[in-house]
């Protein structure tokens, strides 16, 4: 198993902040990785649930010593989470004081060229972060041009989804990650940047986001993610979620208007209703707070990050929320 570069967490300061951990919480964080967040909130004395489908990741974490001992303050849960209500049911826990949760591929996964995330360096079409099947390369070599059109201007709004997709079925079968980049540049007319200034984005990074979004089902995960967050948060506690382009971050902020009473009236010329009879599950809502300046300079892949924090009320879940339980 490669070891991943050094990993630096996105909004780090930020986050901690969001969640003020303090001894003796019990914080989730729902998308361990690397573990930056769980090390800075171990760091402040509270107890972390880590919640990871990947693996590798959970190996790497069954080496911190925080695992270890006849009470650890770092639990590992070998699963999505969007089953953090039944895996924290079965560990005896019912409420927690803080969720977090980092959307989307980790930097560990992208490092690693066998993998198949990354277009930086050739590797097997995979993109799954549980390394099951089916994989990219399943996808890629057996849905219909209709399909991978949809999912290409769905999930990586690639304006120019069915020349992508009609090149993508010509090619076939496709194995690594190296020709689906050439060929989704080629499709698109792209050719490497000459002039001076920065380089710009290069053509096949919304393909790729397209693709490893529909093979993970992340938005699906996402959505239930959101629902277990809100059944499990006690009064007070604390949701922080960072994504990282405008589809996560959209389901975020809707899902916390819509349970916070915040949705906008559909016409400002209709008439106010009376007190809404829905009780608000989440207060205290952040606006959309990203990088400064500096934390861009120290790291470069945070420049899409997007955190939305806000504060659990004592009202009872919904019932969207209550069907992940």
């Amino acid at each position: 198993m490669t070891r991943a570069a050094r990993h630096i967490p996105v909004l780090l300061d930020e986050v901690l902040a969001a969640l003020a951990p303090r001894p003796g919480d019990v914080i989730i964080d729902a998308t361990f990785g690397a573990g930056g967040y769980t090390r800075a909130i171990l760091d402040k004395g509270a107890v972390v649930h880590a919640f990871d489908r990947d693996p590798q990741a959970i190996a790497l974490g069954r080496e911190w010593p925080e695992t270890s001992g006849d009470d650890p303050r770092l639990i590992l849960h070998p699963r999505r989470f969007s089953e953090m209500v039944e895996s924290l049911a079965q560990a005896g826990i019912a409420r927690v004081d803080g969720v977090v949760m980092d959307i989307g591929v980790s930097s560990m996964q992208l490092d690693q060229a066998e993998r198949g995330f990354a277009f930086s360096a050739d590797g097997p079409l995979d993109m799954t972060m549980e390394q099951t099947r089916p994989n990219a390369a399943d996808f890629l070599n057996e849905a219909d041009e209709g399909e991978i059109a949809d999912v290409l201007y769905t999930l990586g709004e690639e304006r120019q989804s069915r020349r992508v997709a009609r090149a993508i079925v010509a090619a076939r079968p496709l194995t690594t990650t190296g020709e689906l980049a050439q060929l989704v540049r080629k499709a698109l007319g792209y050719r490497p940047h000459s002039n001076k200034g920065p380089a710009p984005k290069d053509p096949a990074t919304r393909s790729f986001q397209a693709i490893r979004i529909h093979v993970n089902g992340e938005l699906d995960e996402l959505r239930a993610g959101l629902n277990a967050a809100e059944a499990l948060l006690r009064e007070g506690g604390r949701l922080a979620v960072v994504s990282f382009h405008s589809l996560e971050d959209r389901i975020v902020k809707q899902f916390l208007r819509d349970a916070a009473n915040e949705t906008p009236r559909a016409s400002r010329h209709l008439p106010e209703t009376a007190a809404n009879p829905i009780a608000a599950r989440f207060a205290l809502l952040s606006k959309a707070i990203r990088p400064s300046g500096s934390e861009l300079e120290r790291n470069p892949r945070a420049r899409s990050a997007t955190l939305r924090a806000a504060t659990r009320t004592s009202a009872s879940p919904r019932p969207s929320a209550m069907e992940v339980a």
